[in-house]
């Protein structure tokens, strides 16, 4: 016997913290990817690389915040035939895709710095300068502009974290041309692009180990799946026995779970149901469950797999 919990929520609390959301989330990413090409056309003329760093991580910004936009739109999207679980997951494929190809544009960055460094390139300091200073004012409106969304949302807090480290590249950019402008040093130029791409690196590989680990349909980070059964067993006194506890991540946001539970044979399935679904939503924060119940031993462990 078994039951699923119904529909998953869309994580935000009303209609008008969504819209308050979806529309803070958009314009950002149209101030950040009208910006991204402004930098790279200014990083390609001026010759400096710390600003095609710095796009770099404005990319990993404007991806970020298409993600979240697409999540907020996707999440609306009914389950169908095809899809009975829905539109969640396809934000974490592109976030992996994407991952990936940063990997590359960034491994480009340090081939060029380390080029550069061996055979200095002159930078046109003015440009890069006044780019920097505007990619840092872009950065600082979009982070105002997502600080009054909902920042208990996490496609949000993900988005805030990204401006805020694209502040310091483009803060980077700054110190680099005011360095060349009063010293004439280019190799500053390299290296803090350098500096730049790690940070990038280390975002990226986060994007791809966080959105791997949901594709491989990994356990939720919060999640300790070996609490579940003694933790069912000491709070619901029907429950004798739990097994074959299953816990993966369809999104950042959704949970899903399915045990299996031995149960007395003068019990209510139904009530010893709702009951673990009550315990698993207070305790362990997931709310969508899928329990078979059990009156003697577990139909799976009797099946036998031929040699």
């Amino acid at each position: 016997m078994s039951d699923t919990h119904g529909e998953f929520a869309h994580g935000q609390n009303s209609s008008q913290a969504y819209s308050n959301n979806i529309r803070r989330v958009f314009w950002s990413l149209l101030i950040i990817g009208g910006f991204l090409i402004v930098e790279v056309i200014a990083g390609i003329i001026s010759g400096s690389l710390a600003l095609l760093a710095d796009a770099s991580h404005m990319l990993v910004d404007t991806i970020a915040l298409l993600f979240a936009w697409i999540a907020f739109r996707l999440s609306t999207r009914p389950a169908d035939n095809a899809r009975t679980y829905g539109y969640h997951r396809f934000p974490v494929l592109a976030a992996f895709t994407n991952g990936i190809s940063l990997i590359f544009i960034i491994g480009w960055i340090f081939f060029e710095a380390v080029d550069r460094l061996i055979h200095p390139t002159e930078v046109l300091y003015g440009p890069m300068l006044v780019v920097a200073v505007l990619g840092l004012a872009v950065n600082v409106a979009a982070y105002l502009m997502l600080h009054g969304a909902d920042r208990e949302n996490l496609n949000i807090r993900g988005a805030l974290l990204h401006v805020l480290g694209d502040m310091l590249g483009s803060a980077a950019a700054i110190v680099a041309a005011l360095t060349i402008m009063m010293t004439g040093w280019m190799p500053i130029d390299s290296l803090l692009s350098i500096l730049v791409g790690l940070l990038v690196l280390r975002n990226a590989w986060f994007l791809i180990k966080n959105s791997a680990h949901v594709l491989l349909e990994g356990v939720p980070e919060e999640l300790n799946v070996h609490e579940i059964g003694p933790d069912l067993v000491s709070h619901i006194p029907a429950v004798d026995d739990v097994h074959h506890v299953h816990a993966w991540s369809l999104s950042q946001d959704h949970s899903l779970l399915t045990l299996h539970a031995r149960v007395a044979g003068n019990t209510n399935p139904d009530d010893v149901i709702a009951a673990i679904r009550a315990r698993l939503a207070d305790r362990f924060k997931v709310d969508h469950v899928t329990v078979q119940i059990e009156l003697e031993s577990c139909p799976d462990d009797r099946i036998t797999v031929p040699s």
